[in-house]
């Protein structure tokens, strides 16, 4: 299973990837229905099948190439949900062995609605309050899908070291000082940090904001732009229709959004920038200090792809790239959390022969 679990994030990766290029290349109503394209499974490319097609939905004309990154899509997220429902299923018949089978269930339960949010997407027009939610559904799955492998991976440890023999000691993780494990509250107020940066992400993309401020470091030649809109720019009952292709918010209201982005961006940077150096005085041992490498090679090279958006002006290979280090960075931020807890778990390394182990391995 933790083989499957891991292609899962893999896949995880790359829908989100493929969801960020198709949004970028403004195909998200490339196909106007769910979840075929104008009523066929591929998008319509002979001249017959044009001609049905058009005649089905005479107010949006083919344009095939919007509607096939819409469609690969559409494809690559069918394939990562027959993938979870195939790990749901196998945690289930193996659940009396001890494996977690309550996330799998969750995660598969989790990918009926973000199919939901897909769906409504294209039925509602892109509307900004939907798109953001699929986004940042996108980046649950992914959340939940490495904390998965995470615990299958610890599951397997324990396994073995069961199997081996009586007179053999099982290695035992190093242990967390008193200084070091204070932190641990910081480290969750980073993770809300790092998940609300991605939401404001989310909701600049959904409102077409990412190219409100052409220019570094001031916007629109101000450090504080005049006029900004905040009051509108994140007002999510905002009227739409009919349909939200571009973008319907005023200049004021997406440059609001913008220079908040670049706020949050700021102060994820600087928070993280004071943590880390913290953990790593603090950390006598190597188990943190590759966590925290990580974490703070995906903030600066994060930061480098936003720079880069703007002064590059929104290039799709960048622009894509950004979303998937969004993700990088989420889950580094993920795996430094589970190696905090793991220093101060010594008993998970020991032969599972007790209840509360195995409470642990199925929470």
């Amino acid at each position: 299973m933790v083989n499957w679990a891991t292609f899962s994030v893999i896949l995880a990766v790359v829908v989100i990837m493929l969801g960020a290029w198709t949004r970028l290349a403004d195909a998200g109503l490339g196909c106007p229905d769910w979840p075929g394209c104008y009523g066929f499974m591929t998008v319509p490319q002979s001249d017959s099948h044009i001609a049905i097609a058009n005649a089905r939905f005479p107010d949006t004309p083919v344009d095939v190439a919007k509607g096939w990154p819409e469609m690969i899509h559409r494809y690559a997220a069918g394939t990562l949900g027959l993938v979870v429902f195939g790990l749901a299923g196998s945690a289930v018949r193996k659940r009396r062995t001890g494996v977690p089978f309550k996330l799998p269930l969750f995660i598969a339960g989790f990918i009926l609605l973000q199919g939901a949010f897909g769906m409504w997407t294209v039925t509602l027009k892109l509307w900004p309050q939907v798109v953001a939610l699929h986004l940042l559904g996108g980046f649950t799955t992914l959340s939940l899908l490495a904390l998965l492998v995470l615990r299958l991976r610890k599951f397997s440890r324990i396994q073995a070291n069961s199997a081996s023999t009586a007179s053999q000691t099982a290695p035992q993780p190093a242990r967390s000082t008193p200084s070091l494990i204070s932190l641990r509250p910081w480290l969750y107020v980073g993770l809300l940090l790092v998940i609300m940066q991605i939401a404001l992400g989310a909701w600049t993309a959904a409102n077409y904001a990412a190219v409100a401020c052409t220019d570094l470091p001031t916007c629109q030649g101000q450090w504080w732009p005049e006029g900004m809109d905040f009051q509108h720019g994140f007002d999510i009952t905002q009227h739409v229709g009919p349909n939200y292709l571009g973008g319907q918010l005023a200049a004021d209201g997406r440059v609001a959004i913008h220079v908040t982005h670049r706020m949050g961006a700021v102060v994820v940077l600087a928070y993280f920038a004071g943590l880390l150096a913290l953990i790593w005085r603090r950390s006598r041992n190597r188990e943190l200090r590759g966590p925290v490498l990580l974490v703070a090679t995906a903030l600066v090279a994060q930061i480098t792809l936003g720079l880069a958006n703007i002064v590059l002006h929104i290039p799709l290979p960048v622009a894509v790239a950004h979303n998937a280090m969004g993700a990088g960075l989420l889950l580094s931020v993920i795996y430094l959390i589970w190696q905090h807890h793991m220093l101060s778990q010594p008993q998970a390394a020991r032969a599972p022969h007790t209840k509360l182990m195995h409470q642990e391995i199925t929470a």
